[in-house]
C-alpha cells in the first residue's frame, strides 16, 4: 500500500488508504444478486480496481484517456470510475437509458477512446455507432448474458480484462502504484454531463479537488462515519450522486449498498434501512403521493388516528423548520404519535434509521418538505449543479420552508442585479470539455454564473426561484416562477407531472397535467369508474373533476396572479425518449413549447377542445404518431 499518502487527495489514494486501514472483515459494498445480498470488503474493492486499471493499461489506456461508463448502479460502475482515475484518465458516466443518438453525441463530444458497459443492450448501442467513433479502441462489458458466446471485435468481458491486469502486473511490477502516486488533486478526473434542459448536454470537467471538496463538506457537517449505510439510488452520472454516494462513501468508509434492479429498489431499500438517503424531488413527490393516496383509501380507524396525530407531526415539523415553539402538548404527544403513525410509515419507506435525507434536482414544494418532516424524516434541500458544485444545503442549521438552506462553508455567493445566483469556491467545475466559448459565458473571474434566479434571505438562507430564462412576466406585471408552481401542483397524489405556462396577453396561468396513473387508477377503481388505457383514464370527465378539485385546493393558497385558471389532462406521459424530459426527468420547456404549440395557444384562448398530434418512439427506434382531441377545462371557484 505504498500509494497511501498522509492526507489522500485523489479518489484512488483514498481507496488505497481505506484498504490499508480497515480489517478484512469490514464491508465496503453490498449488492444484491438473484435476491441474495453479497458483499465486497475494502481489500476486494481495491483489488478489483487495481486489476481493472492494469487491464485497461494492457489494452492501451493512457493518462488523459476518456472511459465511458454506461450501466445501472453497481459495484462495477465504481470499479470502472476508480480504475480510469488510477490510470490518470478521465471517467465519463452516461445514463443507461440513453438513446443511440444521445450516446453517440456524448461519445463524440468527449472523444472517448474506451468504454465499459453493463450488458448486451448497451453493447448493441455501441455496435450501432462504432464506425462513427474512430477514437474508440475497446469496450468492456461486465454482464455476460447474451455476450459470452459472441466473438465481437473490440469487445471483451470484465473477467478477461482483470486477468489481463494480473498478467500485466507480472510484466510491469509497481506500475499501478506509480500511476496512483503520480496523481494530483488538480488533475481532471471526471466529466459530468449536464441535464441538457435547454439543449445538448455539456461536459463539465471536475478535478479530484472540486469533487472531494463538496463530499468532504457533507462528511464533516453530517458527521458521517464508517458506521453509516449509503444507498446508491441516483445514477452515478448525476453530480449529486458523485458527492453523496460515491464520494462520501469513500471519505467516511461507510458501506454503499446497491439494489438489485429498478423494479426492486424500494423493497431492497427497506431491507437496507440506510442512514443517508438522497433522492431526486420527483421520487420524494411520488412517495408523498403514495402515502396520501393510501391514507385517503384507508379504513375509518386508520384515517381517524392519522387525522388525530397528524397535526402533532406538523407542529413539530414547523418547530424544526421555523424554529418556533410547538407547545407542551405536542411535545407530550409526539412519542405516541411517532409510535402509532409516523414510525410505521418510515418503516414502509425504508427510512427507520435515516438520519440524513436530501432532495436534489428540481424544486420540491414546501408542502412536501413539511409533510416528510412531520413524519420525522429529516429531509433537507440541496442547491447545486454540475458547474457550480454544491452551493447550499449541507449546514446543520434548520432550513426554512421554501429555501435551500444556508450557504455551505467556504462558498461565496452573490446575486446579480438581474437576480442571477453566482458562486465561487473550490468545488466548482474547471470548464466545459472542448468548449471554451461556453466556458467563458458561464465561468467569469472564478465566478460560476448558474443561470438560476434566486435571493439570499435576511436569515442568510439561499432561496432558489427558477431558471432565469423560464420566468414568466404576465401583462399585469407579475413575475411567475413556473417550476415553483409545478412543484406545488405535483404535491397532489393524482398529479405526476405539470407544465405551467402563460399564453401571450394572458393575465392568468394554465397547466398541462399528467395524471398519476397508479393513484388515479386506484381512485377510479374505488369509485367504479371504468377505463382501459392511460389515455382513456386521463380523458374521463370524473378524472377531470378530480384534477379540478386538486387545482382549486392549490389556488386557494395562492395569490391571484399565481392561480391556474385553465388546464388540460394530456393523453400521454412526458417521455425522455421523446426529448420532452431530460434523463434526470426535468422538463425540456423549449422543446415542449415547440411540440405542443397549438395546445399552448388553445389554453390561452377561448377554445373548449384542441386536437393534438404527438410523435412517439418505439423501443426499436421506429417512430409513430398519436392524434387525439383533448378537453380544455376551466377551473371554477368551488363555491
Amino acid at each position: 500500500m505504498a500509494v497511501v499518502a498522509d492526507t489522500p487527495d485523489t479518489w484512488p489514494r483514498v481507496l488505497a488508504a481505506n484498504a490499508a486501514r480497515f480489517k478484512p472483515g469490514n464491508k465496503a459494498m453490498r449488492y444484491k444478486r438473484y435476491g441474495i445480498w453479497q458483499s465486497y470488503g475494502w481489500q476486494d474493492y481495491f483489488s478489483n480496481v487495481k486489476y481493472l486499471a492494469l487491464g485497461l493499461l494492457s489494452l492501451g489506456f493512457k493518462p488523459g484517456s476518456r472511459l465511458l461508463i454506461v450501466g445501472d448502479n453497481s459495484p462495477e460502475w465504481y470499479f470502472a470510475e476508480l480504475a480510469a482515475q488510477s490510470d490518470r484518465g478521465i471517467s465519463v458516466g452516461l445514463y443507461s437509458d440513453l438513446s443511440v443518438s444521445e450516446l453517440e453525441h456524448v461519445a463524440r463530444d468527449c472523444e472517448a477512446d474506451f468504454a465499459i458497459v453493463e450488458d448486451q443492450e448497451q453493447a448493441d448501442k455501441l455496435l450501432q455507432i462504432r464506425d462513427r467513433l474512430p477514437a474508440l479502441k475497446a469496450a468492456v462489458y461486465w454482464r455476460y448474458k447474451g455476450l459470452s458466446n459472441q466473438n465481437i471485435e473490440g469487445f471483451i468481458g470484465l473477467r478477461n480484462v482483470l486477468e489481463k491486469g494480473r498478467q500485466y502486473e507480472s510484466q510491469h511490477p509497481g506500475v499501478f502504484e506509480q500511476n496512483v502516486a503520480a496523481g494530483n488533486a488538480d488533475d481532471i478526473c471526471a466529466i459530468v454531463y449536464t441535464a441538457g434542459t435547454t439543449g445538448r448536454p455539456k461536459g463539465a470537467m471536475h478535478t479530484f479537488r472540486s469533487l472531494m471538496t463538496d463530499s468532504q463538506r457533507f462528511c464533516d457537517l453530517d458527521d458521517l462515519t464508517s458506521d453509516d449505510d449509503f444507498v446508491s439510488y441516483l445514477p452515478p452520472v448525476w453530480i449529486t450522486e458523485q458527492w453523496l454516494a460515491f464520494g462520501c462513501h469513500l471519505l467516511s468508509g461507510g458501506i454503499v449498498n446497491f439494489p438489485e434492479s429498478s423494479e426492486t429498489q424500494q423493497e431492497d431499500i427497506r431491507e437496507i434501512a440506510p442512514s443517508l438517503v438522497v433522492y431526486n424531488s420527483r421520487l420524494w413527490e411520488s412517495l408523498a403521493g403514495q402515502i396520501q393516496a393510501k391514507l385517503r383509501g384507508a379504513s375509518f380507524l386508520k384515517r381517524s388516528v392519522s387525522a388525530w396525530f397528524g397535526p402533532v407531526g406538523y407542529r413539530m415539523a414547523d418547530a424544526r423548520l421555523g424554529k418556533q415553539n410547538p407547545g407542551a402538548m405536542s411535545r407530550l404527544l409526539q412519542p405516541l404519535a411517532d409510535f402509532l403513525v409516523f414510525r410505521p410509515v418510515r418503516d414502509s419507506l425504508g427510512l427507520p434509521h435515516a438520519r440524513v435525507c436530501y432532495t436534489s434536482g428540481s424544486t420540491l414544494s414546501p408542502q412536501a418538505m413539511r409533510f416528510f418532516n412531520s413524519l420525522n424524516v429529516p429531509l433537507k434541500n440541496i442547491y447545486g449543479c454540475a458547474e457550480a458544485g454544491c452551493v447550499a444545503g449541507a449546514p446543520k442549521e434548520a432550513q426554512s420552508l421554501g429555501s435551500a438552506g444556508s450557504v455551505n462553508p467556504g462558498v461565496e455567493v452573490r446575486v446579480t442585479a438581474e437576480g442571477e445566483i453566482v458562486a465561487r469556491h473550490p468545488g466548482a467545475f474547471a470548464g466545459y470539455y472542448n468548449d471554451p466559448e461556453a466556458t467563458a459565458r458561464v465561468l467569469k473571474d472564478g465566478w460560476v454564473h448558474t443561470g438560476d434566479s434566486g435571493s439570499v434571505g435576511p436569515d442568510g438562507q439561499l432561496v432558489f426561484v427558477d431558471r432565469m430564462e423560464d420566468l414568466v412576466t404576465l401583462p399585469c406585471g407579475e413575475r411567475i416562477a413556473p417550476q415553483e408552481i409545478e412543484s406545488r401542483l405535483k404535491y397532489s397524489p393524482y398529479i405526476k407531472d405539470a407544465w405551467v405556462l402563460a399564453g401571450q396577453d394572458c393575465d392568468f396561468l394554465t397547466a398541462v397535467i399528467i395524471v398519476d396513473a397508479a393513484n388515479t387508477g386506484h381512485w377510479a377503481d374505488k369509485h367504479k369508474i371504468s377505463y382501459t388505457t392511460f389515455r382513456d383514464l386521463s380523458r374521463r370527465p370524473e378524472v377531470y373533476g378530480l384534477i379540478e378539485q386538486e387545482i382549486r385546493s392549490f389556488n386557494r393558497e395562492q395569490p391571484p396572479g399565481s392561480q391556474v385558471k385553465k388546464f388540460v389532462n394530456l393523453h400521454k406521459e412526458f417521455d425522455p425518449d421523446e426529448f420532452e424530459l431530460t434523463r434526470n426527468r426535468k422538463l425540456r420547456r423549449s422543446f415542449l413549447g415547440e411540440r405542443y404549440a397549438g395546445l399552448a395557444r388553445a389554453l390561452s384562448g377561448d377554445e373548449k377542445e384542441v386536437e393534438v398530434e404527438a410523435e412517439f418512439t418505439y423501443q426499436d427506434g421506429r417512430t409513430g404518431a398519436m392524434r387525439t382531441t383533448l378537453t380544455i377545462a376551466t377551473v371554477g371557484s368551488g363555491e
